[in-house]
């Protein structure tokens, strides 16, 4: 009788200790969810501030696009021919940007609080390289803001000014623009010169809402 009356209470301390087990998964489950839930709003959140300086930065791109294909046209004109060569490949440029930032705007309304985490970051870090190439490709159009201002009537008439001040200028933000396209990379994105390049609500956005689901892995790892 004494043995019976054992085995009912293990056998009620067991059950009562499966029941905990139970309730304390589901309320991991919860808790995993609730905060799931709250990360992946935060980073949408961060991404659709990036979104609007994505359109605003397009809206912008067009016009001066509008305005370069004006000052372009009129170049040829005129038979300016630096002038048409320095803003027909700043206009050049400005449009693949354009391209790229419109690619971007499609990429980031993909992104929702229903996507898979994984595949919100995969998206995310594919943002980030694309953002790092385009940057990239936009600085090797610096050199040409340089440019825009000769004639052939100065070089004839102040071959001292040209030689020694414009060209060595030109020359400069040349080596500086090819330096950065070889350079910037992820792999540098600890140091201090990308840290300031990159120091913009564009970049600081992604890197924000990458941080809110990688969280959600590490809590997922404690849990």
């Amino acid at each position: 009788m004494e043995e019976l009356q054992l085995q009912n209470i293990l056998d009620a301390y067991n059950q009562k200790l499966e029941q905990a087990k139970i309730l304390n998964l589901q309320s991991w489950v919860l808790n995993q969810h609730c905060f799931e839930i709250l990360q992946k709003q935060k980073a949408v959140s961060k991404l659709r501030s990036l979104l609007n300086f994505k359109i605003v930065a397009i809206v912008l791109g067009l016009i001066w696009v509008w305005f370069l294909g004006y000052l372009f046209y009129f170049s040829l004109g005129r038979s300016q021919l630096f002038f048409a060569i320095s803003s027909g490949a700043i206009l050049l440029i400005t449009l693949v940007a354009i391209a790229v930032y419109i690619s971007h705007v499609v990429l980031i309304y993909n992104i929702n609080n229903t996507e898979n985490v994984i595949k919100a970051q995969e998206k995310i870090a594919h943002l980030q390289i694309s953002t790092i190439n385009i940057t990239r490709i936009l600085f090797l159009q610096t050199p040409f803001y340089c440019t825009f201002w000769w004639t052939t009537e100065m070089i004839s008439k102040s071959p001292a000014s040209f030689w020694l001040i414009s060209f060595p200028v030109a020359l400069l933000f040349a080596f500086f623009s090819i330096w950065l396209f070889r350079n910037i990379s992820l792999k540098n994105q600890n140091k201090k010169w990308f840290k300031f390049l990159f120091n913009s609500p564009e970049w600081n956005s992604l890197v924000k809402a990458d941080i809110f689901l990688e969280e959600i892995n590490s809590f997922k790892k404690e849990m």
